[in-house]
């Protein structure tokens, strides 16, 4: 896998392959308590089941109370199929949101719903939120959606291990894990969520090391 080097060991390294719904400059409607239901939380999982080994990818969007699931197609594999130069990454590594979803997301912030949650899989990795996906979840220094969470989810071997979710902290100028109601994790999950944490200092430490 070309996106897994000795010096990246948690294989996130997106660059370009890796677009988000645009940001708006209209401030968010309140956040609504519940940052993702069950049954949302299990389409996300199943989802990510389903897409293996590919990234998986959606949103949930919310207006008051009313809330909209919709899952996205990463159309990674046909950019990489057309310009492997461009997009050197398959969807294994990758995520590329299908145009025709970000149309139909941006119609429905149009009519007053606002993005609660993007959310994406790890294929074989843990349910982390890497430098790169911190990146990409930032216009300069700021979030491009402050008031969404972003849910990942690990699949190892085509079984869901963990979610976890993120959040930007204004204090602390950085994304933060959030709960998600996975309060009933077992124990490997909470293992491969620790193990994520870990490359993911790793992969910081040696990008410091070489930025030295």
């Amino acid at each position: 896998m070309a996106a897994r080097s000795a010096h990246a060991p948690q294989g996130r390294r997106r660059g370009r392959d890796h677009p988000r719904p645009r940001g708006r400059g209209s401030c968010p409607s309140p956040r609504p308590a519940v940052i993702v239901t069950a049954e949302e939380l299990e389409t996300i999982r199943q989802q990510a089941v389903d897409e293996y080994p590919r990234e998986s990818c959606g949103v949930v969007l919310t207006r008051g109370r009313v809330r909209q699931l919709i899952k996205c197609r990463n159309i990674q594999d046909q950019l990489h199929a057309k310009d492997p130069q461009r997009h050197p990454r398959d969807a294994r590594t990758a995520y590329f949101i299908d145009p025709q979803d970000l149309l139909k997301i941006g119609r429905l912030e149009g009519d007053g719903f606002d993005i609660a949650v993007i959310y994406h899989s790890h294929v074989d990795a843990g349910a982390y939120f890497s430098p790169t996906d911190k990146q990409q979840a930032l216009i300069g220094d700021e979030p491009t959606y402050p008031a969404a969470t972003y849910i990942v989810t690990s699949v190892v071997g085509g079984r869901a291990e963990a979610s976890a979710g993120f959040r930007w902290n204004s204090g602390q100028r950085d994304f933060t894990p959030v709960d998600v109601g996975v309060d009933g994790w077992a124990w490997h999950e909470r293992v491969l969520f620790a193990v994520g944490r870990l490359w993911e200092q790793i992969g910081l430490g040696a990008r410091r090391g070489r930025n030295a």
